[in-house]
């Protein structure tokens, strides 16, 4: 692999399924309770600009299984790229811990954390893109469906960072994904533009709900405001609700379709109840998978498998 996680598509297929074996290995062994200190003695600085339930709880507890230590930098601790230069963070920090989570809002930051790091830097979320997260939802769907090769996936709602890193896991690996937003809302262009120049998978842009989550095999969906967008709430509301996972989009997908959602989850909104807590929903499987993933990335950064 290469030293930092910063994208999906930097990795080539075969990384993103070694990733996905050692997965299956580490889930396997925490859920026997086998020990696997593959890092014991290394620790992990987790840089918080924007905060997060899963994200937190999966690297802390992610590190401890695995032999190591997290420290957690809330925003207030360093305010990155205002009360101190991006590059002089990861200077310093790099030179106190073996690896660097880093969960904000310009993916401009990430790049140059990784770029004066000394060690690995995991990309734990930006406003662009959200590696971890599709990783682990790339896992969860092979554990449920035992193949990722053409399924339809159908993302619905915004183009945002899940769309972008969903598009960017396309360019590498065979998929059938389907982006259905509304028109002022779909993804970043140039990122379509790259994943379908590598020609791996059948990518397409789909503004009516009905006609994208026809004989789907997954249907994804996210929050309609992000965290920073929360100015934009009403108004998204009134735009997206057509585009809300209920019980009569979902009769449009295939029998035997599984429901994901990334979390947390505004139910009633985006998500209804009755999907969200149906047999079709898978979402708590792969917010379990987060921390199984994520121990398989650091554990491939640091060199220990």
């Amino acid at each position: 692999m290469k030293k930092h996680f910063l994208a999906i598509d930097e990795l080539t297929r075969d990384e993103i399924f070694d990733i996905f074996a050692l997965t299956k290995d580490l889930k396997d062994k925490t859920k026997r309770r086998e020990e696997h200190h593959l890092l014991k003695g290394y620790s992990l600085a987790m840089i918080f600009a924007k905060p997060s339930t899963r994200t937190r709880v999966s690297f802390e507890t992610g590190i401890f299984q695995l032999g190591g230590t997290a420290l957690y930098l809330a925003p207030q601790d360093i305010g990155i790229g205002t009360r101190e230069a991006v590059k002089d963070v990861a200077r310093v920090i790099a030179r106190y811990n073996d690896i660097i989570m880093a969960r904000l809002f310009a993916h401009s930051d990430i790049e140059e954390l990784a770029e004066y790091s000394d060690v690995p830097v995991v990309n734990g979320l930006t406003d662009y893109n959200h590696p971890c997260q599709i990783m682990c939802d790339a896992f969860t769907i092979l554990e449920h469906k035992g193949t990722l090769d053409n399924l339809k996936i159908v993302y619905v709602g915004d183009g945002n960072n899940i769309a972008h890193s969903w598009i960017n896991f396309a360019a590498r690996v065979p998929i059938h994904l389907v982006i259905c937003s509304p028109r002022d809302y779909q993804p970043d262009p140039d990122t379509l533009h790259r994943a379908n120049d590598a020609g791996i998978s059948k990518i397409e842009l789909i503004s009516d709900p009905i006609a994208a989550v026809t004989d789907a095999d997954i249907v994804y969906t996210d929050v309609w405001a992000s965290m920073g967008q929360e100015a934009e709430a009403a108004e998204r509301k009134k735009i997206f609700m057509p585009y809300q996972l209920n019980t009569t989009l979902m009769s449009h997908a295939k029998d035997d379709a599984l429901v994901m959602h990334c979390l947390p989850a505004h139910r009633g909104d985006e998500i209804t109840d009755e999907v969200m807590e149906g047999k079709q929903s898978i979402v708590f499987d792969e917010a379990e998978n987060r921390m199984h993933v994520q121990k398989a990335i650091m554990v491939k950064l640091a060199g220990k498998a």
